[in-house]
């Protein structure tokens, strides 16, 4: 399939927002959250299952179950594979240097010292036990794997109880779920991951993203990339009948989350309607109205990228967006070498915290030009390209019989 560069430099710059809010400094605060109340993490995911959605559909079309079956499964066998480097680097390195007096990094891993390393390393690698960071790669693992199930269904059975189903997982998830199913697992199997003795709060030591809330972005995300691989996908009309509220809501809780920021006002009383681990219902009105606004005015934006000041930005992106694996992954290596700089203090601060972003920026791209120019550029598929703008059906791709 052939690459957009837009879609690309969007999960660049998603890497880059990630980054920097991953790494220890005084500026997490604002660059958190800037564009209101949403997050890197956010844009990330659903850009990934549009184009598992987009990418896989057509090859389940072209090749068969099987195929799709297959090619997913290897993709979850990398990440994974991807996981346990980063997890022995974590338990082999980090904690070594988190008991020489960096309590920024001890408490990162306070499970794997309470609990021991041997059932520490266990769980960790059975994807129960993950640790704060490292926790974003096995919920994509388990979404990889769901995802065959979602694009079965929704083409061959029906996408309202896919969509539907969701829907009510994620509803499920903000009455308690999670917590509800971890006891219930405790209590009938002989399961104790988290020691329910190291933490107050287990659940956090299984990772701070609620994945029954999170689904229904993937799920959406997939659907949406199915619609689009077969030219239905009417993006940039509906955001041209919505942009005006859409702009309206984006606005308005841009303008609360820095009157919050700056404790104007106080919405703590509404936190579960902002929760970011939960996806709380605030958070997808803000996702959704970005994105209308964002594809409403895509063709200036893309221009904008054009400019000759903007080129270098724009191809960097584009890049960073391609080795987006390799770079996601290797991020996480210069946020554990910031948090042991930390040392006793909170965060970096002064001139050594925009030193260490410049750095881990600067060598980040420098692996996306590496990966970029290693790439086996014959080894792609040559399929046509979708377009966002449905005008008229087209003929889908058949599985030769």
């Amino acid at each position: 399939m052939k690459r957009r560069a837009e879609l690309d430099a969007a999960r660049g710059f998603m890497l880059v927002w990630m980054t920097l809010v991953h790494l220890p400094t005084t500026l997490t605060t604002w660059l958190n959250q800037p564009f209101g109340y949403i997050s890197a993490s956010e844009g990330f995911i659903f850009l990934s299952a549009l184009l598992t959605g987009s990418i896989y559909f057509r090859i389940f079309e072209r090749d068969g179950l099987a195929a799709m079956n297959r090619k997913l499964l290897f993709r979850a066998l990398r990440l994974y594979g991807c996981h346990a480097l980063l997890l022995l680097f974590a338990f082999a390195a980090a904690s070594r240097f988190a008991l020489t007096g960096h309590p920024a990094l001890h408490n990162m891993l306070d499970f794997f010292f309470a609990a021991g390393s041997e059932r520490a390393v266990r769980d960790a690698l059975l994807l129960l036990y993950r640790p704060p960071l490292l926790d974003i790669i096995p919920l994509y693992i388990g979404f990889c794997l769901l995802s065959p199930l979602v694009i079965v269904l929704g083409t061959r059975v029906s996408w309202r109880l896919v969509l539907g189903g969701s829907a009510a997982l994620w509803v499920a998830a903000q009455f308690g779920l999670r917590a509800s199913l971890y006891r219930w697992t405790v209590a009938s199997f002989p399961l104790r991951v988290p020691l329910l003795v190291v933490s107050p709060a287990p659940l956090n030591e299984m990772g701070a993203f609620n994945p029954w809330a999170w689904q229904l972005l993937w799920v959406f995300g997939v659907y949406f990339g199915v619609r689009w691989a077969k030219n239905e996908l009417p993006a940039a009309k509906w955001a041209q009948r919505l942009w005006v509220p859409a702009a309206i809501a984006a606005v308005t809780l841009l303008f609360l989350r820095y009157a919050e920021v700056l404790g104007v006002v106080n919405l703590g009383n509404y936190s579960v309607l902002l929760d970011k681990w939960h996806l709380a219902p605030t958070r997808l009105i803000d996702f959704a109205a970005i994105v209308a606004v964002v594809l409403r005015f895509h063709p200036v934006l893309k221009q904008c990228g054009l400019r000759p000041f903007a080129r270098p930005i724009a191809r960097s992106l584009v890049m960073l967006g391609q080795a987006s694996l390799r770079v996601f992954c290797a991020h996480f290596f210069f946020c554990f070498v910031a948090l042991g700089l930390v040392g006793s203090g909170a965060s970096l601060a002064g001139w050594s915290q925009f030193a260490v972003a410049a750095i881990t920026l600067a060598a980040l791209l420098l692996l996306a030009r590496i990966s970029y120019k290693g790439r086996d550029l014959s080894s792609r598929e040559k399929v046509p390209e979708p377009a966002w703008n449905y005008v008229q059906p087209q003929t889908t791709l058949k599985t030769p019989r």
